[in-house]
């Protein structure tokens, strides 16, 4: 074997691990998830992996000079071949179809490629001999990104392992010291960048799960706010019905009809919520809560302008006024309902039995509104009884 052949094969190892594993195998399965199947990544990133099987040309030289016996010459090309092809296809494979072990189980194919690029490795040995480590920074790369992590560290420390035993065991070979050197960075290099992505892959599945939980404890208060109140208001309404149907008829209808208008209006507000749409601006709801109060004979009085506050503020604000409203009808026992409106806050005062120092799903709802709303909320028994309730930003 000449000179320039074994240094080749130094050369072609460094080059390899340089560049080999980021841009060959990380990028594919990395991004297979968030590409469609027609990105010009999976119609044009196989070039990447032909790209670097550059460096097997010291292989081939190899081969041109080998004084071995032809049939095993002939053999190293078939193999040297073969092992272009089978790379490069195994890589399209992991690319286009999410082979890889990092993020997902590698499917059997991945597995076979592996095997075949080992064999295709080693039917090489007799014809190139010490050539043939430039194989290795490939089948390294091909196991650490393409297979799973115990394969990653089996054919890692295999790798280290062959190449110190060609170093330190046959003749001549303290010339691959410096390859011994590169295929331990390689394992390196594997092992960190490897770890990231899972890691990235864990951090955005985990944010996935954090905005699903959000997104349902949204609208779990959503729903808990529309359809408490609603409920709360009707069945005030049907224990007046009750009350009325024999005395006085007319009123009676009258207080049904005003059980279907609520009822639509629930039904119509779960609908909004699950399409995501919370539009309920502050002037409607103190309608609405003065309405739901004056059912159970309860008066309710306004200060200030509504309008002083932003559109978002007012946004936080109707929601927590619907849910003081609702607490009162079920809880307070209250004659007076104060609404209390200022720049960047909104006061409701009862005059009823006052807070107990319990937070219950309501007033819990309304924290999360107001934290979510920018705002501080706060919850204390008023100055001359009752309960007050107050959102500031």
């Amino acid at each position: 074997m000449t000179d320039d052949v074994t240094q080749g094969a130094r050369e072609a190892s460094a080059a390899a691990a340089a560049g080999v594993a980021p841009a060959a195998w990380a990028a594919p399965f990395s991004r297979h998830d968030r590409a469609g199947a027609s990105s010009p990544w999976e119609r044009f990133g196989w070039v990447m992996a032909a790209v670097w099987l550059v460096f097997l040309v010291y292989p081939v030289l190899a081969l041109l000079r080998a004084d071995a016996a032809p049939a095993w010459i002939a053999t190293g090309w078939v193999a040297l071949g073969a092992f272009v092809v089978i790379y490069v296809a195994g890589f399209m494979n992991g690319m286009s179809f999410g082979g890889g072990g990092l993020t997902s189980p590698p499917k059997p194919i991945q597995w076979a490629v592996f095997a075949s690029l080992i064999v295709c490795t080693v039917l090489t040995v007799p014809a190139v001999g010490g050539s043939a480590l430039s194989f290795l920074p490939f089948i390294m790369s091909f196991a650490s990104y393409g297979l799973t992590r115990i394969a990653h560290w089996v054919t890692s420390g295999a790798g280290i392992a062959v190449t110190a035993a060609v170093v330190f065991l046959t003749p001549g070979g303290m010339t691959y010291l410096t390859v011994l050197a590169i295929m331990v960075l390689l394992a390196v290099v594997n092992t960190v960048s490897t770890t990231l992505i899972i890691r990235s892959a864990e951090a955005e599945n985990l944010g996935l799960e954090l905005a699903t939980s959000e997104g349902r404890e949204a609208v779990a208060r959503d729903v808990h706010d529309l359809v408490g109140h609603s409920l709360t208001v009707v069945s005030l309404k049907a224990q007046l019905v009750r009350r009325l149907i024999d005395s006085d008829p007319e009123r009676a209808k009258a207080e049904l009809a005003d059980i279907e208008s609520l009822t639509a209006e629930a039904i119509a507000g779960v609908r909004a919520t699950v399409a995501g749409v919370r539009s309920a601006a502050l002037i409607e709801q103190m309608t609405s809560c003065r309405d739901a109060l004056q059912s159970a004979d309860v008066a309710m009085e306004v200060e200030g302008d509504a309008r002083v506050l932003s559109p978002a503020q007012s946004l936080t604000a109707s929601w927590i006024l619907r849910e003081a409203t609702t607490n009162v009808l079920r809880h307070a026992g209250a004659q007076t309902v104060t609404v209390r409106i200022k720049p960047g806050s909104l006061a409701v005062i009862d005059d009823g039995r006052g807070f107990a120092g319990g937070e219950g799903n309501g007033v819990r709802g309304m924290r999360e509104r107001a934290t979510i709303g920018g705002a501080t909320l706060t919850v204390r028994s008023g100055e001359t009884g009752g309960t007050h309730v107050e959102v500031a930003w």
